[in-house]
């Protein structure tokens, strides 16, 4: 089979119900190396992010899977120009381009579906999987570095968390202009310290604006699943061994989270249902499929080991 490059996906453009900005679009990319009676992977990417990682798919179709990334609406190649990047006012809006997603890969292949969440992606999943219509055809979950509380310290959470919810009901644009250390943009870059290249109008090294009316779904989207998330399937957790929070650059970066904090990963990614599997990845940066190859190609053996030994 051959490898592939962002070239050989192709790209089926969603139509979603307007919202208050008006046209809304998802796009679904599939891979053209897919195959019948395979078994096949949903990926939902993260914040500041859309899908580029091709040679994730690639890890996947050499263990027979089909492969399908989902550019979600106001990411990447769903940015519309009218839209503000990334924004959202509830979580739920994305369960939309989810359940067109997984009806169409369930009418292309009638196997099993697997959906796999980086960071924001993997809340969206997790919360998609508790109350999501298409939530049924789905059949195993995959979190890589889940976003499941944000790292701060308790009393941050406890005020201003809250307070982003207050002043977005009167400023539903407000934003946080740079909400993120360009250093994990720097750690990943092939352009700087790292090795993938990428979009930077889709994915900016220093991140897009946070907006506060953002900001507040995901803390609303996240104290749901503390309170109450009973998902029905299978579900593995990966996570670095260390989170840091460097402010200048240090080599540490190359080969810890430095977005989340990898402990709350592991108490909240346990309560998200019955069956939860916490698997470490040493020396894995945030978006664990982007670490130095030893570390991800341990990541892809530790995830494959686990679907071939996990009923749905």
């Amino acid at each position: 089979m051959s490898s592939l490059s962002l070239s050989d996906f192709t790209e089926q453009i969603i139509e979603c119900d307007e919202d208050y900005e008006g046209r809304v679009i998802a796009t679904l990319l599939k891979s053209t190396n897919n195959q019948p009676n395979q078994p096949s992977i949903l990926y939902i990417h993260g914040f500041n992010d859309y899908f580029f990682q091709a040679h994730v798919a690639n890890a996947f179709h050499e263990q027979n899977y089909n492969f399908y990334a989902l550019d979600l609406r106001k990411y990447g190649r769903s940015l519309l120009s009218h839209q503000h990047p990334n924004y959202c006012r509830s979580v739920t809006e994305y369960y939309e381009e989810i359940d067109q997603s997984l009806q169409i890969i369930k009418e292309e292949h009638d196997t099993e579906i697997t959906l796999l969440g980086h960071s924001t992606g993997g809340l969206i999943n997790s919360l998609y999987l508790n109350e999501g219509q298409n939530r049924d055809l789905a059949d195993k979950l995959i979190l890589n570095s889940p976003f499941l509380q944000f790292n701060m310290k308790p009393w941050q959470r406890a005020v201003i968390l809250p307070l982003t919810g207050l002043i977005s009901t009167f400023s539903p644009y407000a934003s946080q202009k740079k909400p993120f250390s360009h250093l994990y943009g720097t750690s990943i870059s092939k352009q700087k310290k790292g090795e993938w290249d990428f979009n930077t109008n889709w994915k900016p090294l220093n991140g897009f604006p946070a907006y506060l009316k953002w900001v507040y779904a995901i803390y609303s989207g996240q104290k749901k699943l503390h309170e109450n998330s009973d998902i029905k399937k299978p579900i593995l957790v990966l996570h670095s061994d260390k989170s840091s929070q460097n402010t200048i650059w240090d080599d540490e970066i190359l080969k810890t989270d430095m977005v989340l904090n990898v402990e709350h990963m592991k108490y909240y990614g346990k309560k998200l249902g019955s069956d939860v599997e916490l698997v470490e990845i040493p020396h894995a940066i945030h978006d664990i499929f982007l670490s130095t190859k030893e570390v991800r190609e341990l990541a892809f053996g530790k995830v494959f080991n686990w679907l071939d030994n996990t009923g749905s």
